[in-house]
């Protein structure tokens, strides 16, 4: 592998997928922008003109900060590879912590290094998304004391979970030659298994409050629903999202036994328990359909596809070379390889988002059949509806946005889908 011919590939797929990203991006705030004025006519009654219009406001200011943020990612990508970033801090380690503290103390210091310089970095977007836009739009309910809490305590977690992890694999990656993506892919599988049992009870709990479901005639008609539907979980629960943000969402999390049940309580205090159980409803088809289990697959097979190929690159000089990094002689690389296959690997499977959000777009037909025929079709588009207004999300996105980014459909769609009478079963305006 020579390396001119992966600089040449690496800087191709950034460039192209930047202008495309750049492209979409402009054509949903263009489309957005000339739909401000006038609500679509499948939402006529059911929408108000300001509803919409903030919704659209909504929408180009996150468009117009989303330019900025891909401006900003993009040069920090070209400054970590080909400009010479990594490399630099790569000479730093290797000159100051390798000759005193060993070799696997400097792959854990380079991978810490590089998460904490990229951390700092994007704190002030961070910032000025919470607390400029969420907040200029009434969503934000964060204070600056509690953003800087889940700053330290995230960082803590991930300290002590990825740490391990990175040992562990890097470990692998020194002692178990040729196949080690394999034993390395295999480890990943089980760590990931052991969070999703462990998340919900050891994890989650530090950063929010879970209280069981007070409401018990609420929880009756929960119940009734999951034993309809065969589901079975440890706990019906109510989390203070509130507390951090008024968008509004509810979730399963957990594997097995320890699956859970989780209702923002801002989604309770917006939406009837007819609502709610159609909502719960959605998801609960997600479990049937078991697209939870196929995402998952998808996921592990990736993965395992995605190790088997750094496998083969971690060996080629030219894969070093051509990302702007020299291998290091007589230290190890396998961080240097783990952390430059991390960086170049999103320019080309930007490529692949417009299929996968296709499945997931389809997911969420099906889970919404199934909802239809488990409770009330017309409160499940009800919810919908007031969710969508809730949550400002816009009624008129850009067809071809739509097709490459958006995991759910759009409401326009997704409501004409629904046994729901009136206006709501018709087509939005283009």
């Amino acid at each position: 592998m020579q390396s001119n011919d992966v600089t040449l590939a690496f800087a191709a797929a950034l460039l192209l997928s930047l202008a495309v990203k750049l492209w979409l991006a402009t054509r949903q705030m263009r489309h957005v922008a000339a739909h401000r004025n006038q609500v679509p006519a499948a939402f006529a009654g059911t929408v108000t003109l300001q509803a919409h219009q903030r919704a659209a406001d909504y929408t180009l200011a996150k468009g117009r900060f989303g330019l900025f943020s891909m401006a900003f990612g993009s040069a920090m990508l070209l400054a970590w590879t080909l400009l010479g970033g990594l490399e630099a801090l790569n000479s730093l380690l290797v000159s100051q912590v390798l000759p005193g503290w060993g070799p696997m103390a400097y792959q854990l210091a380079l991978l810490a290094g590089f998460a904490a310089i990229g951390g700092l970095l994007e704190l002030p977007l961070d910032a000025y998304g919470t607390f400029r836009i969420e907040q200029q739009f009434g969503f934000n309910r964060m204070t600056f004391r509690l953003w800087l809490m889940d700053l330290a305590k995230g960082a803590a977690v991930g300290t002590l979970v990825g740490l391990p992890l990175a040992a562990t694999v890097l470990w692998i990656m020194g002692a178990s030659g040729g196949l080690w993506w394999l034993y390395a892919w295999v480890t990943w599988l089980v760590f990931n298994l052991a969070l999703l049992v462990l998340y919900p009870t050891v994890i989650a709990p530090l950063f929010n409050k879970f209280e069981p479901l007070p409401d018990e005639a609420l929880k009756t008609r929960v119940q009734a629903l999951m034993q309809r539907c065969g589901f079975a979980a440890k706990g019906l629960f109510v989390m203070d999202g509130s507390r951090r943000s008024a968008h509004a969402n509810a979730y399963f999390t957990g594997l097995g036994a320890a699956k859970r049940v989780v209702f923002f309580d801002t989604l309770l205090q917006r939406l009837s328990a007819e609502e709610v159980e159609a909502v719960l409803a959605h998801e609960l088809g997600h479990f049937k359909h078991r697209h939870v289990l196929q995402r998952m697959l998808g996921i592990f097979g990736f993965s395992l596809a995605g190790l088997a190929l750094l496998g083969w690159l971690a060996g080629q000089s030219g894969f070093y070379a051509g990302l702007g990094v020299a291998p290091n002689i007589g230290a190890p690389s396998d961080a240097l390889a783990l952390l430059l296959f991390m960086l170049a690997l999103p320019p080309f499977t930007f490529f692949v988002s417009p299929l996968m959000a296709f499945f997931s777009r389809r997911h969420e037909f099906e889970a919404d059949a199934y909802a239809c025929r488990q409770a009330d079709g017309g409160s499940l588009a009800s919810a919908l509806l007031k969710l969508h207004e809730d949550n400002a999300a816009t009624l008129t996105p850009d067809p071809l946005y739509v097709r490459f980014y958006y995991s759910h459909p759009p409401a326009s769609e997704r409501l004409a889908a629904l046994p729901a009478p009136g206006p709501l079963r018709a087509p939005a305006a283009a």
